[in-house]
């Protein structure tokens, strides 16, 4: 895909409906919330997505992070939080992604690639053409604890732009991103949107300052 200069913005592992405003006033474009994983930070209830899903105003996008990797359990999930796109952070079979389409008609899918090394792009490129748009984190699914998120690590960017110019669906950029880096991220990756955590919060709340201080590195010349 072409690339972005001024990204859009995720706020992830949101906690709370005071988060999830505090960072839409800052100008996020969407929020996502961290449905039970096996590891990492931000995980709340469905029924707090719910609450907090119902309270985002349109056109901020609300995610939902789940690591299901079977149709049915994915599809009740986002039937009892309402979001409006289901972000998978897993592997899932090919005939997932038909079943939630065929399901959830108009939800949005995100697929995440988990950047380790080169490989990530003939993964990314073979589930490009199933899912709305392709997400890149730096999670390892071989871990002893799988990781799928959150980790707070930055993976290789050459290999997220090389990604990033063989897809024709939107790249977001996740993986150990905070203020300091994000500017150089986007120089080197260029992509459609940017995603950050821990980069934001302080002893795992959202910081004002460090969000404020990240939106003003995303716009900067």
């Amino acid at each position: 895909m072409m690339p972005t200069h001024r990204p859009r913005v995720k706020i992830c592992c949101i906690g709370s409906v005071d988060e999830a405003w505090m960072a839409i006033r800052h100008g996020a474009s969407a929020l996502g919330l961290v449905s039970e994983m096996p590891s990492g930070p931000g995980v709340i209830p469905e029924d707090l997505i719910a609450v907090i899903a119902a309270r985002v105003p349109p056109p901020v996008a609300t995610f939902l992070l789940t690591s299901k990797q079977r149709s049915v359990e994915i599809i009740a999930q986002q039937r009892r939080t309402g979001v409006k796109t289901i972000q998978i952070v897993d592997s899932v079979d090919r005939a997932c992604y038909a079943d939630l389409r065929r399901a959830l008609p108009g939800i949005s899918l995100v697929q995440v690639v988990h950047v380790t090394g080169p490989e990530a792009v003939e993964r990314a490129v073979s589930v490009a053409s199933h899912v709305d748009a392709v997400l890149l984190d730096s999670g390892n699914l071989t871990a002893p604890v799988r990781e799928l998120g959150g980790t707070g690590r930055t993976h290789d960017w050459t290999i997220s732009a090389r990604i990033r110019d063989l897809l024709d669906v939107p790249v977001f950029l996740a993986g150990g991103l905070r203020p300091e880096n994000v500017r150089q991220a986007i120089r080197e990756v260029a992509p459609f949107a940017v995603d950050v955590c821990s980069g934001v919060r302080t002893e795992g709340k959202l910081d004002e300052a460090k969000l404020a201080n990240f939106f003003a590195h995303v716009s900067a010349p």
